[in-house]
């Protein structure tokens, strides 16, 4: 295979990764209030961490993991705007 050809067939698999990649994350969904300690996916609404894997409670309502698009009600789950309300609720109480 020339180098041409060898540049043109790498080129071609690294936008077909992005095209998977970006269909994998269309299915997806942030659902709070179901991640299980440690298992997060990323940053708390509360702000205290930035990292997936940091979560220290299981079903922290400001902690998210990504799960199938329409599965986050059956989980027990909460959309980022109800799991805002619902933490705001919280803090308010103590």
């Amino acid at each position: 295979m020339n180098n041409k050809a060898l540049i043109s067939a790498g080129l071609a698999a690294v936008i077909s990764m992005g095209a998977i990649s970006a269909a994998q994350a269309g299915s997806k969904e942030k659902c709070y209030g179901v991640a299980k300690a440690g298992q997060n996916d990323c940053a708390n609404l509360a702000g205290t961490h930035s990292c997936a894997g940091q979560a220290e409670t299981d079903n922290d309502i400001g902690e998210w993991m990504a799960v199938a698009k329409g599965t986050c009600d059956d989980l027990g789950g909460f959309s980022k705007a109800e799991a805002q309300k619902r933490l705001k609720e919280q803090l308010n109480e103590k």
